[in-house]
């Protein structure tokens, strides 16, 4: 809409003449000439031409054309797959809803998987379908510590339409995302972005008495991700799942340009066994170190001999790396305002695989291993390099 603004322009002129003094004389007939002041000529502003473009080429067109027809397209696909989950808490016999969410499906059997925050405290759980058909659901299995859990509903096989699994390994920083979800409760949400950052890591929702763990490996994405939207696929251009919608970075409620999704890969890795067994079984090392500091922040002020690996604060009385010997900080030190546990172990890399930081450790862990399988630690004590096996535990 174009608002044209009527001006109503107001101009004083004002005219001033100076006489100049003359005089006569005697000796000359001519006579000084009388001097007048010239009139300035009034300023009259300028009235902006508006210019009203001309269409873009037919090329630029079909170009849009062609992003449009690949969006629309997209969510005619997969929409179908994506479902809307309401939970429930039963209360002396009568349900009430406490929240809902998203999630997808993976198979023809109905197989459901969604967040384990989403579900974690339901009583009954309700999912409806992008065609209007709602079925009661059957929690099979959650892992708190990946956020992810799998449904079941008794539908028919020709009326569940799986998602296609991509390989989140793949990713790149850069590449268009699609999330498809119901934020807010409403259903058969699409959004669009892109990948912001990959190999994130986040605290798992749960604390044992062993300490806290981290979910590695997360997607940062700035597609729009709601309350609503827990549990729903992250898509590729392709409309394949590269992951899954777990949780915004905000001050508020709101999205604030900032999503995270777990990683399809840890999908394909954990949902099996929460389908056959109900949960997962991570393996453990038991160790911990505080991750505020890199070692190359550390290495003037601890005097290390390395700049990457993991610098060890404490190791879990019993468990895998004390009973394979690793040793733990002895001496407390401050840095920038922080308290650093120093004279431990530095662990450099596991099974040949060199390690930068503590996630990299975790990620490899959750990624590369299992419970009772036997990993080598290369470390460095007293300067000297070591090689040291550990049988990996599970997680207390």
């Amino acid at each position: 809409m174009i608002v044209r603004t009527r001006r109503i322009l107001l101009a004083a002129l004002s005219l001033c003449s100076v006489a100049l003094a003359c005089t006569c004389n005697t000796s000359s007939l001519l006579q000084a000439p009388m001097a007048t002041a010239s009139r300035r000529p009034a300023e009259v502003p300028q009235v902006p031409t508006v210019v009203v473009p001309t269409l873009v080429s037919d090329e630029v067109l079909a170009e849009v054309d062609a992003q449009d027809a690949w969006l629309t397209n997209l969510y005619q696909r997969v929409s179908p797959s994506v479902v809307f989950i309401k939970v429930f808490e039963d209360t002396s016999g009568v349900l009430t809803m406490l929240g809902s969410g998203s999630g997808f499906v993976i198979d023809t059997e109905g197989h459901i998987v969604t967040n384990n925050h989403v579900v974690e405290q339901a009583d009954s759980i309700q999912v409806t379908f992008s065609d209007g058909s709602v079925a009661p659901a059957e929690l099979l299995g959650a892992d708190p510590y990946s956020d992810l859990a799998v449904l079941r509903v008794d539908m028919p096989a020709d009326r569940l339409f799986p998602v296609e699994l991509g390989d989140s390994l793949a990713l790149k920083v850069g590449q268009r995302v699609v999330a498809i979800g119901n934020p807010f409760g409403l259903q058969g949400t699409m959004t669009v972005g892109i990948i912001s950052a990959l190999a994130r890591t986040l605290p798992a929702q749960v604390a044992e008495s062993a300490g806290y763990f981290s979910n590695p490996e997360i997607i940062q994405t700035d597609a729009a991700i709601n309350p609503g939207n827990s549990g729903g696929p992250l898509l590729d251009s392709r409309g394949r799942v590269v992951g899954v919608n777990a949780a915004i970075r905000s001050t508020t409620d709101a999205n604030s340009g900032i999503g995270f999704a777990v990683p399809v890969n840890t999908v394909k890795r954990i949902v099996p066994q929460l389908i056959e067994q109900g949960v997962y079984h991570y393996p453990y090392l038991g160790i911990y170190s505080n991750n505020l500091f890199t070692l190359a922040e550390l290495a003037d002020v601890l005097d290390l001999p390395v700049i990457h690996g993991i610098l060890v604060s404490e190791v879990t009385a019993g468990g895998p790396a004390d009973r394979a010997g690793l040793r733990g900080g002895r001496r407390e030190v401050e840095h920038m305002g922080a308290r650093v546990i120093a004279g431990g172990d530095i662990i450099t890399a596991i099974n040949g695989y060199g390690l930068q930081n503590f996630d990299e450790l975790i990620a490899y862990l959750v990624r590369e291993t299992e419970v009772g399988q036997e990993v080598t630690l290369t470390i460095i004590r007293d300067g000297k390099e070591m090689q040291i096996p550990v049988t990996l535990g599970e997680r207390p």
